[in-house]
């Protein structure tokens, strides 16, 4: 599927699988591109283009980096809880007499 996006005023046509995804990155670029060239009227649309990729890409890693945390963070927490669920299981094993509920033993 072919999707035709804008920056700049510059239409691009390209191959792409999820059309929708690519018109709000390419929306989101134009938006960023255009305001640091209104922030800084002497930076080119060149020059303000390659700074906006800078920031996305800092931007990813950093998202990237949390997510990563985030995964140990909830590895740590499932590991802790399976070893309570682990302790409970042994306790309630050692405790049982084999009577069934309601036997005396």
């Amino acid at each position: 599927m072919q999707k035709a996006i804008t920056i700049l005023g510059r239409t691009y046509t390209l191959r792409a699988d999820g059309g929708e995804d690519l018109e709000q990155a390419a929306a989101e670029v134009d938006k960023r591109v255009k305001e640091l060239m209104r922030r800084s009227p002497a930076i080119d649309a060149g020059t303000a283009s390659i700074l906006t990729a800078l920031n996305l890409a800092s931007e990813l890693r950093n998202v990237r980096a949390r997510a990563r945390a985030e995964v140990q963070e909830a590895d740590h927490q499932m590991a802790a809880v399976e070893a309570v669920l682990e302790a409970a299981l042994s306790q309630d094993g050692a405790t049982d007499t084999g009577a069934s509920p309601g036997e005396n033993a």
